[in-house]
């Protein structure tokens, strides 16, 4: 499931914005689809535009029904009625999302017999001083067994003590929910860590959902502004 608004608030119109001769959501379908990693794949959107834009090219659009706060809850909404175990999202603004990442989080719940998981999701180590610092470059801090403590837009941890080595993880826009975490997000309530980081897998985290993060060192490049959409172009050139 990509889930996918076409009024952004950070960059409104992101997903139609032309990435090498296709739009960018148009790229993100397809390069989901090319992982031939699920039985089908649906853009999830309440708008015209982008329902018009995968269907021209054939492929497969789930109309949202009602105004949602999440992605979480608009896909939620799409699968209320499928017949699934496993639910992955993939951001819209994700046009390099390839293969290998999404099979490492769908291989969390192959080794979960107890179904411990409630979700999976990925992240990778980043340097530059000026992503870490970055408040749209979402950071994750895990315990030993890689679960999620916390997710911020703040630079997590705090770099108190310069004698300890520290590392930064940047959260990506994948996730993998089993379908009943997904289905109780929709009935609780935002709280306040929610709200104040504007960051949705955080309610699960405040209601006890267990989310397993997975290391990739795909970089990509996740499209939240026009700058980013030049890195974007750049890098497409290039591959």
């Amino acid at each position: 499931m990509i889930p996918a608004r076409y009024s952004a608030s950070r960059f409104p119109g992101k997903l139609m914005q032309d990435l090498g001769g296709k739009s960018v959501i148009l790229r993100t379908y397809e390069a989901t689809v090319e992982t031939n990693l699920f039985s089908a794949v649906y853009v999830v959107t309440d708008s015209e535009i982008i329902s018009d834009e995968i269907k021209n090219h054939g492929g497969n659009v789930i109309m949202s029904q009602k105004v949602h706060e999440s992605g979480s809850d608009r896909i939620a909404e799409a699968v209320h009625k499928v017949d699934c175990d496993i639910v992955v999202n993939v951001q819209g603004d994700e046009p390099f999302t390839e293969r290998l990442s999404l099979q490492k989080v769908l291989s969390v719940f192959e080794d979960d017999p107890n179904e411990e998981i409630d979700l999976a999701s990925l992240m990778v180590h980043i340097t530059d001083a000026d992503e870490i610092q970055n408040p749209n470059s979402v950071k994750v801090i895990v315990d030993q067994r890689n679960f999620a403590l916390y997710f911020s837009r703040s630079p997590i941890p705090f770099h108190r003590d310069k004698s300890i080595e520290t590392k930064y993880f940047k959260h990506k826009g994948i996730y993998a929910f089993r379908k009943k975490a997904l289905l109780d997000f929709t009935q609780l309530p935002m709280q306040m860590l929610e709200a104040s980081e504007k960051i949705e897998c955080i309610r699960y985290l405040e209601f006890g959902k267990k989310i397993k993060m997975v290391e990739t060192d795909v970089q990509g490049i996740e499209i939240d502004t026009p700058e980013d959409l030049e890195r974007a172009k750049h890098l497409w050139k290039n591959n």
